[in-house]
């Protein structure tokens, strides 16, 4: 499988086709039990981790939520984001307008997996 340099790639399939294994391995969130993944043509192992996750995206079809606030959950992707950043990023995903509304804005608690947080 190849990804183009400064494309959107989507990999879609039925269920258990593998989709977020192939993502979960490019994250680097774990490697392969056989043959390697390559990024310029350089093995990923060999690689800065943070830098490379600082160059790339990937959104979940479930995004994963820590139990604290939002705006820690944020900093876990981005650890030196700024207030303006983090408003920012929450408008893009056009969940600010909820977000600012809670008593405690970003500072609000989501609890274990955002239980804390409304479905709605």
């Amino acid at each position: 499988m190849k990804f183009e340099k400064g494309k959107t790639t989507a990999i879609v399939g039925p269920s258990g086709a593998g989709k977020s294994s192939i993502a979960q391995l490019v994250e680097r969130f774990y490697d392969p039990n056989e043959g390697e993944i390559l990024i310029d043509g350089k093995p990923l192992k060999g690689i800065n981790l943070q830098h490379y996750r600082s160059q790339i995206g990937y959104v979940s079809q479930e995004p994963v939520l820590f139990n604290t606030s939002i705006k820690s959950n944020i900093l876990m992707g981005k650890p030196d984001a700024t207030d303006a950043e983090i408003e920012n990023a929450l408008r893009q995903t056009n969940s600010w307008g909820f977000i600012s509304s809670y008593p405690d804005g970003v500072n609000t608690q989501v609890g274990a997996s955002g239980s804390q947080l409304s479905g709605g």
